[in-house]
């Protein structure tokens, strides 16, 4: 058997963190396995489904190193989903009602009042021809329900282990609208019927749709039916939901805001497993290391301060051939790059540090005799990083300046601001030639 996942989002919005993170886990479990990564667009929403929102989300993934194998659209998939529906109409597995939504609303308030389960009572199996042409002469439209069997539904899920819904309790599903659009729950699993989906990996918010997409399997696959696994959803550090309604970042605005791919997937693989969260460099290290029996049933939290740290670490340990390649800075070197780069939180921070060192800046003296002392006292010799220390020693000692009315003259005297990189580390990058002609006023 080629074993075969598929992430399947709807271009309906912006890809955002909880999406990722799916999409993540699908393709490391579909690596890990030597298997096939599908990426399955659920464009049957024709009204909200956007090309822009689908190109947004592929970005996302193409940004996080997520190649997919194959491709669909459902879009594209109409005719097939027609007809299996009317196979399945023709054997009896579905049938039309009538009920408006206050209508139904009203029989589970009714349901509920006499403790019983707010499920779909079936009535409209009662319903003679002359009855539909009637509710038909009224304006009404049906939908469609899949009739489930009366089998109690069970499976062995592989993150929250054994499942049993009670058929009792199951409503039949509304397949079909009264516009005559499907819902998602048929076509889906006549894709993965279709395409050869043997593992189905998705958020716990789906647990219930599975328990009806099986039924349908048992039906349209001769019993046969994929593994799942349901992870659970991700919630913010004060155990909010994450969703992109409340406000999270999506994947262009972490791009755009200098994250690395890399932060985003090492946080994602092993949040809500038993394993340390620590940052990788590759996604072939997290293939390695992945095993969907390490997910728990625990609630994962993202920490956006967790991500953060991770981004630092790479960055930190960012070779200058990687940082060179994302950065146009004149006159940059490598000795440049590891002077900066622990002090960076984003690989393009590494610009404010570059218009300093290499750009002209225009000094900020207030107190000019000061200034020139300074000068007077540069540490003779080659600087190097203790150079910043001896220098505002013997600066302090000959001024008695300290605090604040010390460092602050000479920050704006060699950089023009009043904040910015640690000077320590700037004194050998700018050099002599230029530390002394800012600090006798002259732009340099």
């Amino acid at each position: 058997m080629t074993f075969k996942v598929r992430f399947a989002p709807s271009p309906t919005g912006m890809m955002h963190i909880g999406n990722a993170r799916m999409a993540l886990v699908n393709y490391l479990y579909a690596k890990k396995e030597g298997g096939t990564f599908l990426l399955r667009v659920d464009d049957t929403d024709q009204e909200r489904s956007k090309p822009e929102y689908e190109q947004a989300i592929k970005d996302a993934m193409n940004w996080l190193g997520l190649s997919w194998d194959e491709e669909e659209h459902q879009s594209a998939r109409m005719d097939r989903y027609e007809d299996v529906f009317e196979k399945l109409k023709a054997d009896g597995l579905v049938y039309d009602c009538y009920e408006t939504p206050e209508e139904l609303e009203f029989m589970r308030k009714r349901l509920r009042s006499r403790g019983k389960a707010p499920i779909y009572d079936r009535s409209a199996l009662d319903l003679s021809d002359a009855d539909k042409e009637k509710l038909k002469a009224e304006g009404r439209q049906a939908h469609w329900r899949f009739k489930l069997p009366a089998d109690d539904i069970e499976w062995t899920d592989l993150v929250q282990g054994e499942k049993k819904f009670l058929a009792a309790n199951l409503a039949d599903p509304v397949i079909r609208r009264a516009d005559g659009t499907f819902l998602y729950m048929m076509p889906s699993a006549i894709d993965d019927i279709d395409l050869g989906v043997t593992h189905v990996l998705r958020g716990e918010d789906h647990v219930s749709n599975t328990a009806v997409q099986i039924a349908m399997f048992k039906v349209l696959n001769d019993g046969k039916f994929p593994a799942f696994a349901h992870l659970p959803l991700l919630s913010g550090t004060e155990g909010e939901k994450l969703s992109k309604r409340k406000g999270s970042m999506s994947l262009a605005e972490m791009q755009e805001d200098g994250l690395e791919a890399m932060s985003i997937n090492s946080l994602l693989a092993h949040l809500g497993t038993s394993e340390n969260i620590e940052a990788v460099k590759s996604l072939d290290e997290l293939v390695a290391s992945f095993d969907i029996a390490s997910f728990g049933r625990g609630t994962p939290k993202f920490d956006f301060k967790e991500l953060e740290r991770l981004n630092s670490k790479l960055i930190h340990e960012m070779d200058w051939a990687t940082a060179s390649a994302r950065l146009n800075l004149e006159g940059a070197d490598e000795a440049f790059w590891e002077a900066v780069r622990p002090n960076l939180s984003r690989v393009k921070d590494a610009q404010d540090w570059a218009d300093i060192v290499y750009g002209k800046v225009t000094p900020i003296i207030e107190d000019a005799d000061f200034a020139v002392q300074a000068k007077n006292l540069l540490p003779a010799g080659d600087w190097d990083e203790t150079t910043w220390q001896t220098w505002t020693t013997a600066v302090k000692e000959a001024t008695g300046r300290k605090g604040k009315q010390l460092f602050m003259p000479l920050r704006q005297a060699l950089t023009g601001m009043d904040h910015g990189p640690e000077l320590g580390v700037l004194l050998p990058l700018l050099g002599r030639e230029k530390v002394e002609a800012r600090l006798q006023g002259t732009a340099a």
